[in-house]
């Protein structure tokens, strides 16, 4: 499974349902995220905790490896599938989805590998991406 930036805030930050969240990451068999996505999941954390983004950095590394998630490259394929995602649920296209950047690459990172797609939210749940949680 693809695991969404605000998967990984939801566990790091300790939101309801976090508990659920770390079980279905241990429960599969290649967990993967993207340097954005910890991008994206630095940046909030450091932002919800007031921590810096050191601290934050340093949290995130040690959750991705004791969880055993691979942060895998972003692909010129992942790319394509990306504005493909933004041209169907993105932001001003008149979708309610109104998926962001970082959330059309994780989309497309989950799609381009017939992953699901782990995240907290209703964005994702408005596109047709197969949820991990389902």
């Amino acid at each position: 499974m693809f695991v969404d930036a605000s998967a990984l805030v939801a566990i790091l930050t300790r939101e309801a349902g976090f508990e659920a969240l770390t079980e279905q990451i241990e429960q599969s068999s290649e967990p993967i995220t993207s340097a954005l996505a910890i991008f994206e999941t630095a940046t909030a954390v450091c932002r919800k905790k007031r921590i810096s983004i050191e601290t934050a950095q340093q949290d995130i590394g040690e959750f991705i490896r004791a969880a055993s998630i691979e942060i895998v490259a972003i692909e010129p394929r992942d790319g394509h599938a990306a504005l493909i995602a933004f041209a169907r649920f993105g932001k001003g296209q008149g979708h309610p989805a109104q998926l962001n950047m970082g959330d059309c690459f994780a989309y497309a990172c989950a799609r381009t590998r017939n992953m699901p797609l782990l995240f907290v939210g209703n964005d994702f749940s408005q596109t047709d991406i197969a949820s991990a949680t389902a």
